[in-house]
């Protein structure tokens, strides 16, 4: 019996492959500026049956939540990579860039957020903790590397870069991010 549950408790492989095409799809529609589209047609474009989008997401704020939550964690999980990866600063000049491709991204599912029912406060604090987290591990490695000053915050690098995307407002602003990020780590280096 006890096998019966562990077996029930894990998803099957066809499940997850299913739920991640569902997030794909709807992340890539979003993205387009279908902020409206039916559910229905969602799971029509991952090629399943509106029965599986609704095994995975009770509703379209289910569905949305899980499209943020998803860009986020795979964010966070970019630090471990890069950090096993590159050397502390590089690793820390990537992370930062593929923030800034975070920020597009949550610009773009933004009005899709924005229609949450319940809003957007619980969501924004947990990814302010988790992206807190991500680059802290980042930061101190480089802090203890000494390619960055001991002084320097992890959110005060967020917060920089954050600040740009409020003046995102035509094309080509992710490439000026992109070189803030190497204005930001010139500035952050001993003597800098």
């Amino acid at each position: 019996m006890k096998e019966d549950q562990t077996r029930r408790r894990r998803p099957r492989s066809d499940g997850r492959k299913n739920r991640e095409r569902l997030l794909e799809t709807a992340r890539t529609a979003f993205g387009s500026g279908e902020i409206d589209i039916p559910l229905d047609e969602i799971a029509r474009r991952a090629s399943v049956g509106i029965g599986t989008l609704y095994r995975h997401f009770a509703n379209r704020d289910a569905l949305i939540e899980a499209v943020y939550r998803a860009e986020l964690n795979r964010l966070a999980a970019s630090a471990t990579h890069l950090a096993d990866t590159y050397a502390p600063v590089e690793a820390l000049r990537a992370w930062l860039k593929l923030f800034v491709d975070y920020i597009a991204t949550k610009q773009v599912i933004a009005p899709a957020l924005n229609s949450l029912i319940g809003g957007t406060d619980a969501i924004y604090a947990d990814s302010r903790a988790v992206l807190t987290t991500a680059i802290g591990g980042l930061v101190a490695r480089a802090v203890e590397s000494g390619d960055i000053r001991p002084d320097i915050e992890p959110i005060d690098l967020l917060c920089a870069l954050t600040g740009v995307s409020i003046y995102a407002t035509g094309l080509g602003w992710e490439e000026r991010a992109k070189r803030l990020v190497d204005i930001l780590i010139a500035g952050s280096r001993p003597g800098g």
